[in-house]
């Protein structure tokens, strides 16, 4: 059972439900940090980790001395850290689900064995599930494991939750990624199982992962649907010394 919120969290969750609910429009400013102090009843420090967290969620824009601007009423998952599905749904108070279509052991693809680093005659474990977001299908998701890991997800349901949680419980870490991200249209089967029509744009995302000793043991090819998660990029200015500047 969850403990109580901390003041903070508070602030942060009716915040975003307001911006989910588009009480501000895209570009509108929030009230100034004075203004929620006193609605909520709170320090400046509480409100200031409230609008980081929404900042890191991507729902908004800050800039030091202005009010914090709204940027997305969507769902926004970043790439500058990795959060499992389940946990990022959660931390933006949206409740995951999964539905899944097949969990199947069958020698390598050709993309497998490039990424993975194996053989035409080697085995894999491939998973595919649909990613639902408050019950709504938000995500085709494709895995590609090799045996030694892929095998130990027959002892999972794969319905119930997040596999790099159980993962995680059976010795195996996501501990590095590299991603690319380009759109698609989507085909048949991936239409019907998000329930939009064929050639719909997707957001798709490949990645690469490696465990906590280096070794590559996924691929994935994820496919979003735009109008309900985006992604956000956080980039920040490279610091030189003195001496490194020319």
């Amino acid at each position: 059972m969850a403990g109580p919120r901390s003041r903070h969290e508070q602030v942060a969750a009716e915040l975003r439900q307001r911006i989910r609910r588009k009480d501000y429009a895209i570009g509108q400013p929030l009230p100034t940090e004075s203004a929620l102090c006193a609605e909520f009843d709170v320090s400046r420090g509480p409100v200031r980790q409230a609008l980081a967290t929404l900042k890191n969620e991507g729902l908004i824009r800050v800039s030091r001395g202005k009010p914090a601007v709204v940027r997305s009423h969507d769902a926004t998952q970043t790439l500058d850290t990795f959060t499992p599905f389940t946990q990022w749904a959660e931390r933006v108070g949206r409740t995951a689900g999964n539905r899944t279509i097949e969990v199947a052991r069958r020698r390598a693809s050709e993309t497998a064995v490039e990424a993975l680093g194996l053989t035409a005659d080697d085995f894999v474990v491939e998973v595919l599930r649909v990613r639902l977001l408050d019950g709504e299908p938000a995500m085709i998701e494709r895995s590609t494991f090799i045996d030694s890991v892929g095998s130990l997800l027959f002892d999972f349901d794969t319905d119930s939750g997040s596999m790099t949680d159980y993962l995680a419980s059976r010795g195996v870490y996501f501990d590095s990624m590299e991603h690319v991200l380009d759109a698609v249209a989507a085909g048949p089967d991936d239409a019907a199982n998000l329930g939009i029509e064929p050639g719909s744009p997707l957001l798709r995302e490949r990645r690469v992962s490696r465990d906590q000793h280096g070794v590559v043991f996924e691929c994935a090819d994820d496919r979003y649907r735009p109008d309900v998660v985006t992604f956000s990029i956080v980039n920040a200015r490279t610091k030189f010394s003195p001496a490194e500047q020319t």
